[in-house]
């Protein structure tokens, strides 16, 4: 989603374009520091969402989003909570009062991407639903040793066979590859792990996900990948990795 902000606290503006910055599904166009500026930009852009602050001088951010046509989905910030009944008013997605921690913007981000989800569907016509064959979930599927999974708004086809590893962080997993850049998806790891053939992946950290086949090295209780990614194994997994190890281990008449 493309989305800009709106602050005329420059630190409470660098914050909220860092955030976003964080999150692959938003794409920050512009950070304004006032409401004024921002008319500029959705003139010339296409803009799905905006973060806006209330109290600002000159157009406060309710008099802004009040003077839209058409509206993007709108989370406000602010400071002042007794702005937030009136902010629903003018339909806002969501309400963030400052000072909010990341976990509460990826919440109002993940909302905002629900309902941006919903508006599109709606616009979209009906598209016949492939047979199902499996009980598996459409966020992620294996077929012929490649994985589908969700990510930039459509559903992405990956070689199994050229990634490293897979490291949750919160509510998203970043894959890593041998020769291209990491993707995010918005998956659990445990759905994952459970599209994965076991002969191939093993969960061997709470936050990480491993390809056996891809292995450089074990040693100090952690996976080494090529010269300088080391995965650390966790306690619970470690009977699991062991074995593998044990069943793979081809020195044990060597002393």
């Amino acid at each position: 989603m493309k989305c800009i902000t709106i602050d005329d606290e420059p630190l409470a503006l660098a914050q909220l374009n860092a955030y976003i910055e964080k999150v692959p599904f938003l794409e920050l166009v512009k950070g304004c520091h006032t409401a004024l500026e921002a008319f500029d930009v959705i003139a010339s852009n296409k803009i799905d969402l905006i973060f806006i602050d209330i109290n600002m001088p000159d157009l406060s951010g309710m008099d802004f989003v009040k003077s839209l046509t058409n509206k993007p989905l709108i989370i406000f910030t602010t400071a002042y909570s007794e702005y937030a009944i009136e902010g629903f008013k003018v339909d806002a997605t969501d309400y963030l009062l400052k000072p909010f921690s990341y976990a509460d913007f990826l919440k109002a981000a993940n909302k905002a991407l629900h309902q941006y989800e919903l508006l599109n569907r709606k616009d979209q016509p009906a598209q016949p639903q492939p047979t199902q064959t499996t009980d598996k979930p459409a966020d992620a599927q294996v077929q012929h040793n490649s994985l589908f999974v969700k990510a930039d708004y459509k559903m992405v086809r990956l070689d199994l066979n050229t990634i490293l590893y897979m490291e949750s962080q919160n509510e998203y997993v970043r894959i890593f590859f041998e020769n291209q850049k990491p993707i995010m998806t918005l998956i659990s790891m445990k759905m994952l792990e459970d599209q994965l053939p076991l002969n191939q992946f093993m969960r061997v950290h709470r936050s990480y996900i491993v390809n056996l086949t891809k292995i450089s090295a074990v040693a100090n209780n952690r996976i080494i990948f090529g010269k300088d990614v080391y995965i650390p194994i966790g306690n619970q997994y470690k009977d699991q990795f062991n074995a593998f190890l044990e069943k793979h281990y081809l020195g044990k008449g060597d002393k």
